[in-house]
């Protein structure tokens, strides 16, 4: 089952990894020593980071290490722009209603 990218990035545990392994390569045991769950609980949150497309993947000997897709995180963060915006303008109409409040109390 392909999973959904937000619902994947829902899970503090898989957020967490993601920010582990956004500066660096590791490997799911180096990953697993950074949570009070099992390896593989751990396994599992890869796994479906992995089916999402987050990570990308690099076998070194034995060894697979996993790393950030930076570009699938770039479709999120496009996705999330527009969002970004409609806040912005409230934020922006919330400033303008405060300084006319402020300024009618100072009898400007």
């Amino acid at each position: 089952m392909k999973r959904d990218v937000f619902q994947a990035i829902a899970d503090p545990t898989r957020r967490a990894i993601l920010l582990l392994i956004a500066t660096q390569a590791l490997t799911p045991n180096t990953l697993a020593e950074e949570f009070d769950i099992s390896r593989q609980a751990v396994s599992k949150h890869i796994k479906i980071l992995n089916e999402c497309e987050l990570l990308e993947q690099q076998k070194v000997g034995r060894e697979i290490f996993y790393q950030l897709k930076i570009d699938k995180m770039k479709e999120i963060d496009q996705w999330l722009e527009q969002f970004r915006q409609l806040w912005e303008d409230r934020f922006n109409q919330l400033d303008e209603l405060l300084i006319t409040i402020k300024n009618k109390q100072h009898g400007k």
